[in-house]
């Protein structure tokens, strides 16, 4: 048997399954697609998350958009974290080139033009939907490691929710939270002591520094009613498809403490929300993370705890999560070998620290009889990439160099006028983009503190009278001014007898 049909059969008998799955593209053998061999991911074990990895401009986005594409068709809705802002493109119909059709007959599929349902959303003030979540929700624990804080002053976080809870004041927005903090720190620490123990002014403090650095990312966007329903990631358009939602966080690369804020509430959100579901001939939702190195690069201990605990937990709810980064070592070791589909893309050696990263990069993939992997690495063409991923049985399928079908919709970003009309279409906009702002905890002290202020100043003042009062009943009962009185009255009795000429003896005397 040659080594076209030897490859030939092992493609075919590792990359067909049964029940649903989708082609994304045909096996390569010495630089040409072999006729017949397909690849497929199936989508049973797409739960199982993934990665895409390559350099710079060797087609990772794209292999995202068109993977997105095949689980909309499929009726698998998609969150896209869009951190280029270069995703958007998936909302409108692609066009055909020479590249695009000799690639598709190369494969052997037929390309046809699509545009897929998409819902735009920002974490901030742009055109989108917005997405935001209440303090309430985070809750303590998740609070405290969002903000850094150690164990103490973690206690005094859970201790500020306490009372919240205690006195039903809803903790929705950061200034909920800060006007509580400082009413511990201030007037009521007293009272918080008296219930719930003695409270450090010092600790306070640092707690509220470190609100008020959140703050300067954006996170007062962010925090705030309406809060984000997960079921609405879940959506399915009116012509069956799953809609891409498509998160457009493009300035979240100077802000990383809000980005890891809201992939800490997401992740925990969608454990807590959804229901467990074994195994599903499909996924209830994928979640794709592009550009994730700088997710790792920025994240705090925190975050990288919390995503390790997810990814090996949620797949059991029907949720997949994919990973697109420059290099496979971008991801940490924990949370790369619980990642079932791998698509490497091409990387450069341009020093001997390259070298060994594509070394490493290759010991994370199977053994294969067909490729020198560590040289094929450099080597690979733009939309070429190595795959591999876990067959319906959860085994690894042999590494084949594969050639990618290309997206179907529009392979560069939206008009300013197209994002217009999206989001004036947009069915969750007028549900979240109206501003809230309910009597939570900052009006409930404001005006507790209001009233007490007032209580105060008209006791003052009824104490003020009263004093005033007593002053001028008693003053003269006091035996000082009482002789003090009597000679003022002497004086003037006798200054009005001599202005009447009544001091006889002296009169009579002179006569």
């Amino acid at each position: 048997m040659s080594d076209k049909a030897a490859f030939l059969e092992t493609v075919q008998q590792t990359y067909t399954f049964k029940g649903e799955n989708v082609q994304i593209g045909a096996g390569i053998l010495d630089g040409e697609v072999v006729a017949g061999a397909s690849i497929y991911l199936p989508l049973k074990t797409m739960n199982r998350h993934g990665l895409i990895a390559g350099a710079t401009g060797t087609g990772k986005t794209k292999t995202l958009q068109m993977i997105s594409e095949c689980l909309s068709d499929n009726s698998v809705p998609v969150l896209l974290m869009d951190i280029k802002g270069d995703l958007s493109g998936l909302a409108a119909e692609g066009s055909i080139n020479d590249k695009i059709a000799e690639r598709s007959s190369k494969i052997g599929m037929t390309w046809k033009a699509a545009a897929y349902p998409v819902e735009l959303m920002t974490l901030n003030e742009g055109k989108g939907v917005k997405m935001r979540a209440t303090v309430s929700e985070f809750g303590p624990v998740l609070l405290s490691k969002i903000l850094g804080l150690n164990d103490t002053q973690g206690g005094v976080v859970s201790m500020i929710f306490k009372y919240c809870d205690d006195n039903t004041m809803p903790l929705l927005d950061l200034k909920d939270f800060i006007k509580v903090l400082q009413f511990v720190g201030a007037e009521g620490k007293a009272e918080l002591e008296k219930a719930y123990g003695k409270i450090s002014t010092t600790t306070t403090g640092t707690i509220l520094r470190k609100v008020v650095e959140l703050q300067q990312q954006g996170a007062d966007v962010f925090f705030g009613e309406k809060s984000f329903e997960i079921d609405d990631l879940m959506r399915i358009s009116d012509d069956g498809r799953g809609v891409l939602n498509i998160l457009r966080v493009t300035d979240m690369q100077d802000k990383p403490k809000l980005f890891s804020t809201f992939m800490l509430q997401l992740l925990a959100e969608l454990y807590a929300t959804c229901p467990e579901e074994g195994d599903l001939d499909k996924p209830k939702l994928i979640l794709f993370i592009d550009e994730a190195h700088l997710i790792f690069q920025e994240a705090s201990d925190a975050l990288l705890q919390q995503l390790e605990t997810i990814i090996k937990l949620i797949r059991s709810k029907g949720i997949g999560i994919f990973f697109c980064t420059q290099n496979p070592q971008d991801i940490p070791a924990s949370i790369l070998s619980q990642l079932g589909l791998k698509v490497q893309h091409a990387l450069r050696a341009f020093t001997a620290a390259d070298r060994k990263t594509i070394k490493q990069a290759a010991e994370n993939f199977p053994e294969s009889t067909y490729y020198d992997v560590d040289e094929l690495l450099t080597q690979l063409g733009i939309g070429e990439a190595f795959v591999t991923l876990l067959n319906e049985k959860g085994i690894p399928t042999p590494l084949i160099h594969t050639m990618l079908c290309s997206p179907k919709s529009r392979m560069d970003v939206l008009t300013e006028t197209e994002i217009d009309d999206l989001t004036a279409n947009s069915k969750l906009a007028a549900k979240y983009n109206k501003v809230i702002d309910s009597e939570s905890a900052y009006e409930i002290l404001t005006a507790k503190l209001a009233a007490a202020q007032e209580a105060s100043a008209s006791e003052e003042a009824e104490k003020s009278t009263t004093k005033t009062t007593k002053k001028e009943d008693n003053f003269f009962d006091n035996p000082v001014v009482k002789q003090v009185g009597r000679t003022a009255a002497a004086i003037i009795t006798r200054s009005l007898l001599g202005a009447l000429g009544l001091g006889g003896r002296t009169s009579s005397k002179k006569r």
